[in-house]
């Protein structure tokens, strides 16, 4: 059985079934007041008439009465009665077998009438017990030991209840579609702020922070849209300090990065003098101009990572698409490091691997992702290239350490370091970033594994990339 899901339809369940129970209880409360009525009064009736008929009759009556007596007596009350003495009994009335034992047998043991309503096949009847009282010299009653059984039928008075319960349950029936749309209006007066509570707070998840819900009246219901107000507000508050802060930081990344290198072309001139003088120089000397040479150009790549960043965060990346040959792109890029086929560097790269790319930011790719191999991992590197369903991929592989379960997740996270107990590398910390959203211009992305013999990086780039901005 599928379970009712939802709150409307529950709303509506309720309301109907409180409802249903509702006219339901009124009608059998109806139906069991007006039955009691109905017997009460049929009762009464009838224990009242035997009474004073029996009251009435004028001649006297001997003890034990005669034959003869009992028939007048009997005859005289002028209903379906029966009058009995002992084993006597007159010969008008009903049978005495139709009367209860127990009805008898408590007739016999009191003065008051007494009745008993019973089932017969020919229907309900009410059966009426009195005995006949005599005065004792002092004024008290007592039984004479005559009695008088009367029988009425309640066919009659069975239907009228009958049909007044048909009457009852009809009219609970009639409830059932009012109650349903009493239960469907209550339900959509109650859901309609829950329906605009859910839609605003899906648009303030897409984003639209500035959604706000107006508050009528003072329910819970009013107190929740103004909670949820106050809410959106300190909210967007917050996030617009937020980007504040975030557009000034990269703002502030940029203009230092652009400021840095104008003076970092002129120390690379200088640097590059020092190395070709390097070996003229004395011994210290020489290791410091060495070392000014090496943490210069550290800090160029630094600062062109920064600048290349920098760009993705405003939003100002481009791409210029071009049909190229990967196996020829991939090689010109390894090539132009020093990169050659041999011992630390396997390649299987297929010719006739077509792809629009932008050449400038593969080359970025397939320099961060290969470098990142020979620094941290260790030869042979594999660098393999194949097609799958609409993207061609570019594997590399490196049998080094591999990385770190829990580095793996944040592998691609700017500044993330593979040894957290090195403070420097050779790189920025910000190459794979850069490789990842290099890939995400083009429409693709890279993946990180740890084979359990080294790292694998796979890039997955469509055939056919549109071109646009990051």
């Amino acid at each position: 059985m599928r379970l009712i899901s939802g709150l409307r339809p529950r709303l509506i369940l309720a309301f109907a079934a409180m409802a249903i129970i509702g006219a339901a209880a009124a009608a059998g409360a109806s139906y069991v007041s007006a039955r009691n009525a109905i017997l009460k009064s049929v009762q009464d009736a009838a224990m009242d008439q035997l009474k004073d008929r029996v009251g009435a009759y004028d001649r006297p009556l001997s003890t034990p009465p005669t034959q003869d007596e009992l028939n007048d007596f009997a005859g005289s009350l002028r209903l379906n009665a029966v009058a009995v003495h002992g084993t006597l009994r007159s010969v008008n009335g009903p049978d005495l077998t139709r009367f209860s034992t127990e009805l008898r047998r408590t007739v016999a043991g009191d003065i008051r009438i007494q009745f008993q309503r019973l089932d017969r096949d020919t229907g309900p009847e009410l059966q009426v017990g009195l005995p006949v009282l005599t005065r004792q010299p002092d004024g008290s009653p007592r039984a004479s030991g005559i009695e008088v059984y009367s029988l009425t039928s309640l066919v009659q008075q069975q239907q009228a209840i009958d049909e007044l319960a048909k009457s009852a349950w009809q009219m609970a029936a009639l409830v059932l579609p009012l109650a349903a749309a009493l239960a469907l209006l209550a339900a959509r007066q109650v859901l309609r702020p829950v329906r605009a509570l859910n839609t605003a707070a899906a648009q303030l998840g897409e984003g639209r922070l500035d959604v706000r819900l107006p508050a009528k009246g003072s329910d819970e219901l009013a107190e929740l849209v103004t909670t949820f107000n106050n809410t959106a507000a300190e909210l967007e508050r917050t996030v617009g300090e937020l980007r504040a802060m975030e557009a000034d930081a990269r703002r502030f990344v940029a203009d230092v990065s652009h400021e840095l290198r104008t003076p970092l072309a002129a120390m690379n001139a200088v640097t590059d003098v020092l190395d070709e003088d390097a070996d003229t120089l004395p011994p210290d000397t020489a290791v410091a101009a060495r070392l000014v040479s090496g943490e210069t150009r550290r800090l160029t790549r630094l600062v062109q990572d920064l600048v290349e960043i920098s760009r993705f965060d405003a939003g100002r990346a481009e791409l210029v698409l071009d049909e190229w040959d990967l196996a020829t792109a991939i090689r010109d890029s390894l090539d132009a490091r020093g990169w050659r086929e041999g011992d630390d560097l396997v390649t299987d790269l297929p010719e006739g691997v077509l792809a629009r790319v932008d050449r400038r930011r593969l080359d970025l790719i397939v320099a961060n992702l290969v470098g990142n191999a020979f620094r941290h991992g260790a030869a042979p590197v594999e660098v393999r290239l194949r097609t799958g369903d609409d993207v061609v991929i570019l594997e590399v592989e490196d049998h080094g350490p591999g990385i770190d379960p829990e580095v793996l997740p944040h592998v691609f996270d700017r500044f993330t370091k593979a040894d957290t107990a090195r403070a420097r590398s050779e790189g920025s910390g910000l190459g794979l970033a850069i490789a990842l959203e290099n890939a995400r211009l083009h429409g693709g992305g890279i993946t990180a594994a740890d084979t359990g013999h080294g790292a694998r990086f796979v890039l997955r780039l469509p055939h056919r990339a549109e071109g646009g901005t990051r």
